[in-house]
């Protein structure tokens, strides 16, 4: 008789779609200890399926564009951080693409984007990512910076789109169709996978001006005015990566 620790790593390893299966093979097993752990993996099963029909609805606005071929999702990060660049991305999904648990990079945990990081660079058909500086913040300000670093997205595109999905905004200057989605980053996979793209780029960026700048924080906070920043910020004065129009409620001109 297979052992009950056997069991529980027998269901811990099995993938999520092959799970129910398995735990069919468990439902006779009359051991409490082995009860327990299908009753686990039923809850598994379960959350497997709304992640499913979450995901399935999340296509909703590609499958709107069936004539188009390239439908490219795209959201920027940093609008609001004291310092560093903004960042975007721009993602086409394959339509056949099975990625689960592709969400709003907020609501996701810093080892998860991480991973969906790596998937979707895996399986995407293109990524495009356009980077703007603090200087150029300071210049032009952050709306149109945030519109150039959607621009410098889409022209980095190996694949361009002949559709894209926008989180809230109409990017000006651009020849190719839009939709503008209120909360598209929660609604649109492609928003979500280019805001998870765009945020992991972004966050390891800080971490490394953590290191050329320290005393900031910016590898926790990633530029943004925690009460850490804020303090720093008042008692060091700006660094080089500071957006000087951002910053002048907390320091001297």
């Amino acid at each position: 008789m297979e052992s009950i620790s056997g069991i529980r790593d027998t269901i811990k390893n099995c993938p999520e779609e092959q799970l129910e299966t398995l735990l069919a093979a468990y439902a006779d097993d009359a051991r409490a200890g082995v009860q327990s752990l299908v009753a686990a993996g039923r809850r598994r099963v379960e959350a497997y399926r709304k992640e499913l029909a979450r995901t399935e609805e999340m296509w909703h606005y590609e499958r709107m564009y069936p004539d188009r071929e390239h439908i490219g999702g795209i959201d920027e990060v940093g609008r609001g951080p004291l310092a560093g660049p903004v960042v975007a991305a721009c993602v086409i999904l394959p339509k056949d693409c099975g990625l689960l648990y592709v969400n709003d990079s907020k609501q996701l945990s810093e080892k998860k984007r991480e991973e969906l990081y790596d998937r979707i660079l895996e399986e995407a058909v293109s990524v495009g990512i356009g980077v703007v500086s603090h200087e150029v913040i300071d210049e032009i300000n952050i709306l149109q910076a945030t519109f150039r670093a959607m621009r410098e997205a889409i022209d980095m595109m190996e694949v361009k789109p002949d559709q894209l999905l926008v989180d809230a905004v109409h990017i000006p200057g651009i020849a190719i169709p839009q939709r503008g989605i209120i909360k598209g980053d929660a609604r649109s996979i492609s928003i979500a996978a280019a805001s998870i793209v765009a945020k992991v780029t972004r966050d390891r960026m800080m971490v490394d001006m953590d290191e050329r700048y320290p005393g900031y924080g910016f590898a926790g906070n990633k530029g943004y005015g925690s009460a850490e920043h804020i303090q720093a910020l008042r008692e060091k004065g700006p660094c080089e990566i500071h957006r000087r129009s951002f910053i002048h409620s907390f320091v001297e001109p």
